[in-house]
């Protein structure tokens, strides 16, 4: 155990002090430091935009969301529906192998279908539509 514990520290250690020396030969090179001060920079500048284009952009997201609302619900309904006709062939397959776990898949398929149809309800409204 401890003989472990030492090698996993020796390792760590070792990768550290590798980790150290790369970062310190990264960022003396010309070429990083360019980069984060064009990166400074171009952060700055977007910074400085008009507040206008954010809100149009948050506005244009939320109607694109309000169009796929109802068709992720109905998709949610139809998933319902399948795993609801899959299910019944499950459970009538051990039914007819007389299977001792039958109650625990019909428990199972009905709280998948209950689930999926109420995520389905509850979809509209938790994102307040």
């Amino acid at each position: 155990m401890n003989q472990n514990l030492s090698v996993m520290v020796s390792g760590a250690k070792s990768f550290g002090i590798s980790a150290v020396k790369k970062i310190k030969s990264v960022a003396t090179d010309p070429r990083f430091v360019l980069v984060m001060l064009m990166l400074v920079v171009v952060t700055v500048a977007a910074d400085a935009q008009n507040i206008d284009s954010g809100i149009q952009a948050i506005t244009k997201s939320t109607d694109a969301l309000k169009k796929y609302i109802p068709v992720v619900t109905k998709l949610c309904y139809a998933l319902a529906g399948i795993v609801a006709v899959v299910g019944a062939i499950s459970v009538y397959i051990k039914m007819n192998n007389e299977e001792q776990d039958v109650k625990k898949s019909i428990m199972m398929i009905v709280g998948a279908c209950i689930f999926l149809v109420a995520a389905a309800q509850a979809l509209p409204l938790f994102f307040g539509l």
